[in-house]
Formats: structure tokens, sequence, C-alpha cells
């Protein structure tokens, strides 16, 4: 199996304890529904290879697993920051218009105002608010992520359907005042004035 017939479900963050078990970082939609999982692929030296859970508890976005054949801290130090993957035939399928977010990096995101805007860079998935990245003009400009603000992908030709609130991507573009905290040769002159 590549990993092009693999979605990316996380990353190995550190041990824990002393009889082997690992914290997975799961950076997916809703990770509650990989608490009874019983394997994965392990990214080891460019190679997926399958492991057995014996045990998983999944609390937000992150698990303490024990896995089969890794008793010891050292055995498993050794894949400690290794990518995690599941094959993509394990993900349910979603209504039209519905995305994973591994789905629209790389997509086109288009606004139903202003029109064709950047691509996805990636998706952040942070508490409380998960967050589309987006390359626009050589910056990144951070989407929320829920269904009033992006209610649908195209998958097919691969554009993401956005509504952006007003304003919300010039307040990307403006640039940091230069006059913030220094005075101006005027403002100079009239502190001169005020003190004759």
């Amino acid at each position: 199996m590549t990993k092009d017939d693999c979605f990316q479900l996380g990353k190995i963050t550190k041990t824990h304890g002393v009889r082997g078990e690992l914290v997975f970082f799961l950076d997916v939609d809703m990770p509650e529904l990989y608490a009874e999982m019983d394997s994965v692929l392990i990214e080891v030296k460019g190679d997926l290879v399958p492991y057995f859970i014996e045990s998983i508890s999944v609390n937000r976005n992150r698990g303490i697993v024990a896995l089969e054949g890794v008793e010891t801290i050292e055995e498993a130090q050794k894949l400690v920051n290794c990518d995690l993957f599941l094959p993509l035939d394990n993900l349910d399928e979603l209504d039209e218009g519905q995305f994973y977010f591994h789905e629209i990096v790389g997509f086109l995101v288009r606004d139903e105002k202003l029109g064709d805007l950047g691509t996805v860079r990636t998706v952040y998935n942070v508490a409380p608010q998960n967050l589309i990245s987006m390359d626009y003009q050589g910056k990144e400009v951070l989407i929320p992520v829920n269904d009033e603000l992006t209610p649908s992908a195209d998958k097919v030709h691969k554009i993401l359907h956005v509504r952006l609130p007003d304003g919300l991507v010039d307040i990307y573009l403006e640039e940091p005042s230069a006059k913030i905290g220094k005075k101006t040769n005027e403002d100079d002159e009239e502190e001169l004035l005020d003190e004759d």
C-alpha cells in the first residue's frame, strides 16, 4: 500500500510511560471516530508499516496507544515523530459538497463575491475553531471552517466554495502603520510651540 492510497491520520508525538505506549496526535476532523481502530500504518524510513493496536484511549485530538510488538520505551522511542496513515477506504462516504480536510489541500478557493482567491495550503485542527490556511497574494489568510463560511467543495474541479465575511481578506493585506510609536516632524514642531 502506498501513501496515495491513504490519508494522513496524524503523527506520533512522544512516548508515554515505560511500557512502550505512544502518544498519537490525531490530525482529523472528529478524533473520537478513531477510538476503536484496530490497526494503523506508520511511516518508518519512507515505508508504511502496519501495526496492530492493543489499546487506545482518545481524548480530544490525542490518543494514548499501545501497539502490538512495541513493549519497551526504547522500541517506542524509535517511532516518535513518525507519521500515521489509514487507507482511504476507511473513510465514510460524504454527502455531495462535503469534504475531509486532507482532500481540499491544493484546492482553489472561490468566494461568492470576490471570485477566485488562492489555494488551500493546509487545515489547522485547533480548538475551538478549525482554520483553512489559504495562500493569497503572497500572504497566509485563515478562514474559519463552518457550514456558513465553507459550504461546499467541488472535488471534481478541485474548488472550495466559500462565503467570506466582508473585510476578512483585507485584514491580512493591510501593512502595519509605520507611524505607530513614532512622531512625525509636525508632531515635534507642535510640541515645541506648546512649550513657548
